[in-house]
C-alpha cells in the first residue's frame, strides 16, 4: 500500500484504485495531476480529493446528486473526448462517471457547491476533468445546508 504525507489527514495510506488522474490539472491548479479520493464514514457525504504531490492541497467535494438530487450532466464534446467517453450521449452518473462538486465556504459562512463546473471522473479509466457546462441553469454557488465544521480541507 502506498503512503503520502498530508496536511489534513497525516500519513495517508492509499491504493492505486483510489487515485484519479487529471491530465490537464484542475483550473487554478494546472500543475496538479494526481489526486487520491478520500472518504470517511464520519464525514459522509463529503469526498476529499487529496493532491499526491502537495500535502496542503485538498478539495472538499460532495457527489453532485447529494447537492442536487435531480442533477444532470451536459458535458461539451471536447470534454467527453478528453474523458475518453462516447460523444453520442451524456454519461450516466454512477455508472459511467463519478461527478463531484467542489464545496466553498463564503465570508458569511455560507456553504455552496459548484454545480456549473463539476469534477467528472471516468469510472473505468479514473481520468478526470472539470468541464464548464456553459449551457446550463446550474450555478457555481448552489447553496447547501451543511454543517460548517464538517469540512476538513479546502
Amino acid at each position: 500500500m502506498n503512503q503520502i504525507a498530508t496536511k489534513y489527514f497525516g500519513q495517508l495510506a492509499y491504493t492505486e484504485d483510489s487515485v484519479v488522474e487529471f491530465p490537464d490539472g484542475i483550473p487554478g491548479f494546472e500543475d496538479q495531476h494526481g489526486f487520491v479520493i478520500v472518504q470517511q464514514p464520519a464525514t459522509r457525504p463529503l469526498v476529499f480529493l487529496q493532491s499526491l504531490t502537495k500535502p496542503e492541497l485538498c478539495f472538499t467535494t460532495v457527489p453532485a446528486q447529494a447537492a442536487c438530487p435531480d442533477y444532470r450532466l451536459s458535458i461539451p464534446c471536447e470534454d467527453l473526448a478528453a474523458l475518453e467517453l462516447p460523444s453520442g450521449r451524456q454519461p450516466e452518473i454512477g455508472r459511467d462517471v463519478l461527478c463531484l462538486t467542489v464545496i466553498s465556504v463564503g465570508d458569511d459562512a455560507s456553504v455552496t457547491a459548484n454545480l456549473l463546473a463539476p469534477l467528472v471522473v471516468n469510472i473505468q479509466t479514473r481520468r478526470g476533468r472539470q468541464p464548464i457546462m456553459v449551457e446550463s441553469e446550474y450555478s457555481h454557488r448552489h447553496p447547501l445546508d451543511a454543517p460548517r465544521e464538517a469540512a476538513q480541507c479546502s
